[in-house]
């Protein structure tokens, strides 16, 4: 873990000929690095060229010895840095174990795949110590690791060396920057590569301006309206939240956008099909508080601007759902033969396996697949798949 450079923490040992390797008394730490160093190239670390900070008396004996010039590795240094954040103008200790009780381990952390043999190794192992020390009751510092993906243009990875770079900010004057945001969010899940060149800011500035209009007009009906139409928006609203929430949860923010995009749909035609009210109102209250963690300016905008509001969207409590009207109705039913989908029928939520056979045995397209086929074996997943095996 030692380097034989300036920059990094001071490795704390002295060494002592009578003595052996000494360690800095407590007293003594941190070992701070001097400012006073000639960073001219002369064959030997800065450090180890001042004669002030490497000669030293010998903690156990007093006698002359030498400090320790190398330096750690910066993966070192950075091995335990987020259990510092727990407490970090604390001079009485690392961290409170209260606070580590109710912080830590870490719920997900985020980075690029390129610190897994390093900064991650070291992380891991020191926790493991700290562990073996008693002093975190854990042994894994990150419950759950998320590695997001590289982004390519022209022929490779986004690099100033290979001048493929794309500079954001003629991008936010052009399109604003939630534009921005939600484009390179909806192109690709964060785990996976994306390419530059599928980027639509067009398509996603189109919605948003649906958005705008959808939330205006929903804000602007008054009272009344189809009693049957209000159902069925008020249990999209409810299914949409339910499921961004998911998909923010698991960090799928393309699938999430996704289905914003279809609440902002289905509260257009609402709209045009006479819902009125309280319906109207929520799904749109709804769709501008799921939108505001991806899309922060225009949500407040329209929190404040199109429904009155005089507090911040990005503080109000997170929507909740109601787990009845949350559930689906219907829902497909995938029918495979011999592992093909052959079919897509639409059954009801609560199907058993013999309604999701009968439902996938009187579909046309499949019997043509079945027709010449002798002993079949059915595999049923209710109420999603029927898969047919003829093999």
């Amino acid at each position: 873990i030692s380097r034989q450079r300036y920059w990094g923490a001071p490795i704390p040992i002295i060494h002592c000929p009578s003595c052996g390797l000494v360690a800095v008394p407590e007293r003594d730490l941190p070992v701070l690095l001097p400012e006073d160093v000639d960073f001219s190239p002369q064959g030997v670390s800065p450090l180890a060229r001042h004669e002030a900070f490497v000669n030293v008396a010998c903690p156990s004996c007093g006698g002359p010895a030498r400090r320790e010039t190398d330096t750690m590795d910066t993966f070192v240094d950075s091995s335990w840095y987020f259990l510092r954040y727990l407490s970090p103008h604390d001079d009485r200790q690392p961290w409170p174990p209260e606070a580590a009780e109710r912080w830590v381990p870490v719920d997900t952390y985020s980075g690029g795949i390129e610190h897994a043999v390093l900064h991650l190794m070291y992380a891991r192992f020191i926790t493991k110590v700290l562990f073996d020390l008693g002093l975190v009751t854990f042994t894994e510092p990150f419950k759950r690791l998320v590695n997001q993906g590289m982004v390519y243009f022209k022929g490779g990875a986004f690099s100033k060396s290979r001048g493929n770079v794309v500079e954001p900010l003629p991008l936010i004057e052009q399109w604003g920057a939630d534009s921005v945001r939600l484009a390179m969010m909806f192109a690709s899940p964060p785990e996976d590569d994306m390419d530059w060149a599928s980027v639509s800011m067009s398509g996603v500035h189109k919605w948003l301006g649906r958005v705008w209009r959808a939330v205006h007009r929903a804000a602007e009906v008054s009272a009344g309206g189809d009693g049957s139409a209000d159902d069925e928006l008020r249990r999209f609203t409810h299914r949409t939240v339910k499921g961004v929430t998911s998909d923010l949860e698991r960090i799928g923010f393309n699938v999430a956008i996704s289905k914003l995009m279809t609440l902002t749909n289905e509260l257009q035609h609402a709209l045009d099909s006479g819902v009125r009210g309280a319906a109207a109102r929520d799904a749109a209250e709804g769709l501008v508080l799921l939108l505001a963690p991806m899309a922060p300016h225009i949500a407040e905008e329209l929190w404040h601007e199109a429904l009155g509001h005089s507090t911040l969207a990005s503080m109000e409590r997170w929507p909740t759902w109601d787990e009845r009207l949350a559930r689906e109705n219907e829902v497909v039913l995938v029918v495979q033969v011999d592992g093909k989908v052959r079919d897509r029928i639409t059954v009801p939520a609560d199907a058993d396996e013999a309604a999701c056979l009968e439902a996938a045995r009187s579909s046309e397209r499949v019997r043509r697949y079945l027709g010449g086929a002798g002993e079949v074996r059915a595999v049923v997943r209710p109420p999603r798949l029927v898969n047919f095996v003829t093999r």
